[in-house]
Order: C-alpha cells, then sequence, then structure tokens
C-alpha cells in the first residue's frame, strides 16, 4: 500500500509539474499533451479503446495533440481525478456515474433499476435531448461531458449461493461502487452494501470482506473475478454510462479546431467502446463459466418489484418531473 502511495504521488508530481506546457492553445505548430486518468485494467475495452482514441486524435491533428493514458487510476481514485479536472491539473478523465454524479446527481437516474431493456435502449436515450440535459450544469462546476462511453449493464457475483430471487440477497454483503443511486437498490433488494474504491476489490474479495460485488461483464473477465467468486446473476439490474470529461479550464484554453477534433472523436468512439463491450460479453460469460462460475439468469420480474422503492426515494430527492421525464423519454425510446 505504502508503494501504490509513492508511485501514485510521483505520477502526480509529473502531471503538476509539466501541467504549464500542456493544455493550451498557442500557435498552430505548437504540440498539446493532453493527459487522460481511469480506473480499470490495460486489458479492459476502457483502456483499449482510450488507445484508439489517442491514435486517432494524433493522427486526425497531424501530431498537434498527444493523448497521454493513465490507466487503473494511477493517478488516484476516480473522484479525485475529477478534483483534479475542476482545478485544471488534469485534462479528462472517464469516471463512473457515481463519481461524476457527486457534481451533477442528475447523472444517477440513468442508473435507475431496470430503466433499460438493453445498452441499445439506452443509447438512444443518453444520445438524445435529455442526454444534453443531464450534462447542461457540468461546465458550472468545472467540467465538460464529451460523450458517453459505456460501462453496460450490471450483474451480481457473490462466493455465497446462487442469486434466484431477491431473497437470496438478503444480509449479503457487497461491494459496490461510490454510487448512491447503487446503495439505494441494493437496500431495496435487502442487500448490505458498502462502497470501495475499484483498484482494492480484488483483494476484498479474495480476504472474504465482502460475500460478492456487482459490475458488467467485461469488468468481472478483464479482473479475473472467477478466481474470487463462485456466482454470477446475470440480471441486468441496471445501466450505467461511463462519460468522457475535460475540465472545463482546459477545454476554454484549447484553439476552436482541437475542440472540434476532440469532440467529435469522443463521439465516434464512444460507438467505438459500447460495439466492443457489446460484442464480447457472451464470449466472456462463457469464458467466466468455464473458469468455474454458475451461471444463473433469473427472472428478472420479482427484482423489479422488490426495486421499486427506489424510484420513490430518487422522486423526494431529485424531484418527481425529472424522474418522470426520463422515464417518459426510455419509454419512448423502446
Amino acid at each position: 500500500m505504502k508503494h501504490y502511495k509513492i508511485v501514485t504521488l510521483a505520477l502526480l508530481a509529473v502531471v503538476l509539474l509539466g501541467f504549464a506546457a500542456c493544455g493550451g492553445g498557442g500557435s498552430d505548430d505548437e504540440v498539446i499533451t493532453l493527459r487522460l486518468g481511469y480506473g480499470n485494467t490495460v486489458t479492459n475495452p476502457r483502456h483499449l479503446t482510450a488507445e484508439l482514441f489517442r491514435d486517432w486524435v494524433y493522427a486526425e491533428t497531424n501530431g498537434r495533440v498527444q493523448i497521454e493514458l493513465f490507466p487503473s487510476e494511477m493517478l488516484g481514485t476516480e473522484r479525485a481525478m475529477l478534483e483534479m479536472l475542476t482545478m485544471g491539473t488534469l485534462d479528462m478523465t472517464l469516471p463512473s456515474q457515481g463519481p461524476i454524479s457527486s457534481y451533477e446527481e442528475r447523472f444517477y437516474l440513468i442508473g435507475l433499476p431496470f430503466l433499460f431493456n438493453s445498452p441499445e435502449h439506452a443509447w438512444r436515450v443518453v444520445d438524445s435531448e435529455i442526454g444534453d440535459m443531464i450534462a447542461e450544469n457540468l461546465p458550472n462546476r468545472g467540467l465538460r461531458l464529451l460523450a458517453y462511453w459505456e460501462n453496460g449493464m450490471r450483474q451480481i457475483t457473490n462466493s455465497v449461493r446462487p442469486i434466484e430471487t431477491p431473497a437470496d440477497m438478503v444480509g449479503m454483503s457487497l461491494r459496490t461502487p461510490e454510487s448512491a443511486m447503487t446503495l439505494s437498490i441494493m437496500a431495496a433488494l435487502g442487500a448490505s452494501a458498502a462502497p470501495l474504491p475499484f483498484p482494492e476489490l480484488y483483494m476484498a474479495l479474495a480476504q472474504g470482506a465482502f460475500d460478492g460485488q456487482e459490475n458488467p461483464i467485461t469488468n468481472i473477465h478483464a479482473n479475473n473475478f472467477w478466481e474470487v467468486q463462485d456466482y454470477i446473476s446475470v440480471v441486468n439490474y441496471k445501466y450505467e454510462t461511463l462519460p468522457l470529461i475535460i475540465s472545463e479550464q482546459v477545454w476554454q484554453r484549447l484553439p476552436a479546431d482541437i475542440q472540434e477534433v476532440l469532440q467529435r472523436g469522443a463521439v465516434m468512439h464512444a460507438q467505438i467502446h459500447r460495439d466492443m463491450v457489446a460484442a464480447g460479453e457472451d464470449a466472456m460469460l462463457i469464458e467466466l463459466a468455464e473458469n468455474g462460475m454458475t451461471v444463473s439468469i433469473p427472472n428478472t420480474v420479482p427484482f423489479r418489484e422488490a426495486s421499486a422503492a427506489a424510484y420513490e426515494y430518487w422522486r423526494n430527492r431529485v424531484g418527481a418531473d425529472l424522474v418522470n421525464q426520463l422515464i417518459a423519454a426510455a419509454e419512448a425510446a423502446q
């Protein structure tokens, strides 16, 4: 742990020291270096798509913009990286829905339980005007949405028993991301849930600190959770985006032509990321089973009914009109 902190501080120092020479908008031949930090491993589609985005931006700008990648929370937690963006000391990040929702609670609502039937259903909503509305206040908080990348439909794993009904979850200890939405859903389903940073999750599961966790299949597979979890329940209980966020301070310093390239590339690679995640999930699920996990695909109706209480909680928290507007948009997009 001490070694991890030393490495993180060293990398942070590099970021801070190099910032003065980067993220600006000078002459047309000046090289602009942008740092993109995020969680998850280098085998995850998040990192693989970030590499494609980096290379595309470099080619599209004839080498004028170079994006440096910092995966696996090398620069700190997702929340810490967002804070760095607001200060202008980090350029871009790909946070989960929970951390970005601490700056704009509207993002939480994308993860309402069973709001979407499939990722494609969700894309039609977040790529519409309501997706713009969800993010419209971010610039006032030092952040700007470039595009909605993909976190996907979320599943539940554990090492206690197969989860076939909500009753199987009662009293089960589950790790969650730092997300009020996820915690409210798990409470409605009867689980005992608590947040933990993602890089610490594998070891926590190996040591039995939690019975289980929830994540998209891609994350479960990329992080070898079959080694520390026995069961996976494919319930698709909620959808999450992975918003590509840029510092508003950095954005305002960039020339208009560079802004256009980044915006266009972010949207293009959002779909590449979505397709990459969707294309691999069936094969990943087979691999999880081959590596010893018991896969169950339960009837979701009881889970929908049990988690309905979360809707009332969020109507009271952010306003019934906004929740109802999002539900209407989801129904129209089916």
